[in-house]
C-alpha cells in the first residue's frame, strides 16, 4: 500500500515550541477529527488532538499546544503533559497513554500528511 499525501499547510506556520497548525483527518468511521502538527527540534510533528485522559481538543488557544517553557505539549483542561517529538505521556492524569500520532512530511515549505491509500 502507498501512501497519498495531503497538503496541510505550510512550514513558516510551524512556530519552533510555538503555535502550531490544527487540521481535519478522516477517522476509520468516517467522521472527521481533530488534528495538529508541531515543530519541536527542527522536526514536524503530528497528533491526534485529543487528550489521552479524556478525548477532548488540547490546545488552551487556538493552535497553542505547548506549555510556557515550550518543553512539553499540555492538556489545557486536565494539565496533562506530553514528550513533543513522541506523544508519550509524561505527566498528569494522561497515566502512561501517550498521543495517537499521524504521519507527516516537511518537503520544500509545506507539510503533507501520509496517509494509506485505500
Amino acid at each position: 500500500m502507498a501512501a497519498a499525501k495531503r497538503l496541510i499547510g505550510l512550514s513558516d506556520e510551524l512556530e519552533e515550541r510555538g503555535r502550531g497548525l490544527k487540521f481535519s483527518v478522516s477517522g476509520a468511521d468516517g467522521e472527521s477529527q481533530p488534528a495538529f502538527a508541531i515543530r519541536a527540534d527542527g522536526k514536524v510533528f503530528a497528533y491526534l488532538n485529543r487528550c489521552a485522559h479524556v478525548p477532548i481538543e488540547m490546545d488552551w488557544d487556538n493552535g497553542q499546544f505547548f506549555d510556557f517553557s515550550g518543553q512539553y505539549l499540555l492538556c489545557s483542561t486536565h494539565g496533562a503533559l506530553y514528550d513533543p517529538s513522541t506523544g508519550r505521556c509524561v505527566g498528569g492524569r494522561c497515566n502512561g497513554r501517550g498521543l495517537q500520532p499521524l504521519r507527516v512530511q516537511e518537503e520544500n515549505n509545506h507539510i503533507y500528511l501520509l496517509e494509506e491509500d485505500a
